[in-house]
């Protein structure tokens, strides 16, 4: 199993913090905001783990990662060279993944507990996907997925009238299927290929299951959500908890 994580965009919502840099580069806590996917896919037990990025910041994630070594794991780079959507990002790793299983976490994407459980989880299924979900305040801003107690019967992508709380969060799991799948989805009303679009045709085959996940989680893509993700984890000094 190998791990992806999502490190692109232009960071338009953290203006004028990310005008210079990549939010994924930003400070949450005491370290790096991508530090903690990183340590998430570590502790599950990844040790090759692919970074995609923008061209304008590869070289700075580069300076800070370097090979791996200081996580006692590979680092591999590749750039996203337009901001086509999650689902474009992560056609970009099948040449990485080579036919295995991967762990997609999206880099703004901050967790307190470990995902190892779900993975484990995941390495049962003998084919298919899993998704994330937790429970919001605010699902419109999210995909949002209806569920039974085994699985997912629906996504709705940031749905005015959301049909549950359930937001599916930036932590995907999926089999060599993936890219096939990516490969015959078309884009969005907004030009994107979306990771919506991918989740849904798992259910349509009935082979997306779910988690829910435990601890705080927060995606740190906007002022309000950097602040509440750096509080979160000032408080745990960092550290994910099992």
């Amino acid at each position: 199993m190998k791990g992806v994580i999502l490190a692109g965009g232009k960071g338009t919502r953290l203006y004028p913090l990310t005008k210079v840099t990549n939010k994924h580069l930003l400070p949450v806590g005491r370290e790096p905001m991508i530090y903690n996917p990183i340590k998430q896919l570590i502790l599950c037990g990844i040790k090759d783990i692919l970074i995609i990025t923008s061209k304008e910041h590869i070289e700075d994630l580069i300076r800070l990662l370097g090979s791996g070594k200081q996580f006692q794991c590979n680092f591999h780079f590749k750039v996203q060279e337009n901001t086509l959507g999650i689902a474009n990002a992560l056609s970009l790793a099948e040449s990485f993944a080579e036919g295995e299983p991967i762990v997609v976490i999206l880099g703004d994407n901050i967790m307190t507990y470990s995902i190892k459980k779900y993975v484990e989880d995941f390495k049962k299924q003998e084919k298919g996907a899993k998704v994330l979900l937790k429970e919001v305040k605010n699902p419109e801003r999210y995909g949002v997925a209806v569920i039974d107690k085994l699985k997912v019967i629906q996504i709705e992508e940031k749905p005015i009238n959301p049909k549950s709380n359930f937001a599916v969060i930036g932590v995907y799991m999926y089999d060599n299927q993936v890219f096939d799948i990516i490969r015959n989805i078309t884009p969005s009303k907004r030009g994107e290929y979306e990771i919506t679009s991918v989740n849904n045709i798992y259910i349509e085959n009935g082979q997306l299951t779910y988690d829910i996940l435990e601890g705080e989680w927060m995606d740190a893509g906007t002022f309000e959500s950097l602040k509440y993700a750096n509080d979160m984890l000032f408080k745990s000094n960092n550290e994910i908890q099992y």
